[in-house]
């Protein structure tokens, strides 16, 4: 252990820990640097250039959005570097500088693909620029580095998912692969260090869920932007084309001005989606950070798995429609699915094992902490499932950054 618990905890209390985080320009990482500015931490953010705009530009944008004050930007230092180049592609005097100025590490960069064919690139984020910043911690004073992973590193696993290592070799896809070998990665190289260290593993998150604001519309968002655009189309159809199309999938206008598409949706009996807002995981990133010094493995879950049914209701609601039904995958069974359903699937198979997923990731050890800290998770009710689709809808699913 390169420095005392109580070192650790005196110097965050004195703002005398500087930070590095990395993936400050994605949405976890921006939360969190705006958050530890506002608590008036010193923040190196390590950001690339991209389409035209240098690091600095980009996480003003950024800044801005989230309307951080000047006053909070005085502790900010940012650091333009590549992270899977060695030294980060930084000259001589600019990587140490750093080196020797880090007290702490929270990396929060990395490539969520799921797709095989973009293995490659997944493998350089997740793991190779991770050896890198590894290997940086190293070689420094860091004595502590936090890493952000995900609930999903537990794969195909099925059960209760504890708060360790997980041990097995299935998973869905390359995301979820490269990052529980990353957490072994990190584990095994933070002891030969004595490097503090800290995992947390959220499941999806969405936008902020008392003002739905959000700077990504993916995840929970895709389904119904998925549906959205199905309506448009189809009632484009109707509207200015006699309908023909529209006829022949089984879509129609209700004499209440809905629209009716019959899309059957597959769920499972016990299962859905673990779902949390960012605002919420950013709370309890924080309060996990300040009051556990001796670092650990922490479910930063809902233990409240929203169910896919509540969504649809939700959905159908809030955008007029009718149709669209939960079903058990024995009701398709003799009636196989309708090309409606075929286009709904295309587009959101990725997403199925998220949206029946009945794994209880177990926290006792976080709930424990954020109880104490009196942080609880929202409920995705409709009221927040509205704030967060309106504001997707105001931006036209662009993000605003």
């Amino acid at each position: 252990m390169r420095v005392s618990r109580d070192i650790i905890s005196r110097r965050r209390n004195c703002r005398e820990t500087t930070f590095l985080l990395t993936g400050g320009t994605g949405f976890i990482g921006s939360h969190l640097a705006c958050e530890l500015l506002k608590n008036d931490h010193r923040v190196i953010l390590l950001a690339r250039p991209h389409n035209g705009l240098s690091a600095r530009d980009r996480i003003d944008r950024l800044l801005d959005w989230f309307e951080l004050g000047q006053e909070h930007r005085r502790n900010l230092n940012v650091v333009e570097g590549l992270l899977d180049m060695p030294r980060f592609g930084l000259g001589g005097s600019a990587f140490d500088r750093i080196l020797h100025e880090v007290d702490e590490i929270i990396h929060c960069a990395s490539d969520t693909s799921f797709s095989e064919r973009k293995r490659a690139a997944v493998e350089k984020a997740n793991i190779d620029a991770l050896g890198n910043m590894l290997g940086f911690a190293a070689s420094g004073n860091c004595c502590f580095f936090h890493y952000v992973s995900t609930a999903y590193a537990a794969g195909r696993r099925t059960g209760i998912c504890k708060e360790e290592l997980c041990e097995n070799d299935s998973f869905t896809n390359v995301y979820e692969e490269t990052k529980c070998r990353a957490e072994k990665i990190s584990w095994l190289r933070c002891q030969e260090e004595g490097i503090m260290l800290s995992i947390y593993r959220p499941p999806i998150i969405y936008g902020n869920s008392k003002t739905g604001r959000s700077i990504l519309f993916n995840a929970v968002y895709y389904p119904i932007r998925t549906v959205l655009f199905l309506k448009e189309l189809y009632e484009a159809d109707i509207r200015e084309r006699g309908g023909h199309k529209a006829r022949e999938l089984g879509v129609r206008l209700n004499g209440d001005g809905s629209l009716h598409l019959p899309i059957r949706v597959e769920v499972s009996e016990n299962g859905g989606i673990n779902l949390i807002p960012i605002d919420y995981f950013v709370a309890a990133f924080m309060a996990i950070m300040d009051d556990c010094t001796e670092g650990g493995i922490f479910h930063v879950v809902n233990q409240r798995l929203k169910r896919v049914e509540d969504i649809i209701n939700y959905t159908k609601r809030l955008f007029n429609i009718s149709g669209i039904e939960a079903c058990h995958a024995e009701e398709f069974t003799g009636k196989s699915k309708n090309a409606l359903e075929v286009i709904f699937d295309r587009y959101l198979d990725v997403y199925g094992p998220y949206m029946r997923d009945t794994r209880i990731f177990e926290g006792r050890k976080t709930e424990h902490i954020l109880s104490r800290n009196k942080v609880v998770c929202p409920d995705f009710d409709f009221e927040v499932f509205s704030r967060c689709m309106k504001y997707a809808l105001e931006r036209e699913w662009v993000p605003p950054v």
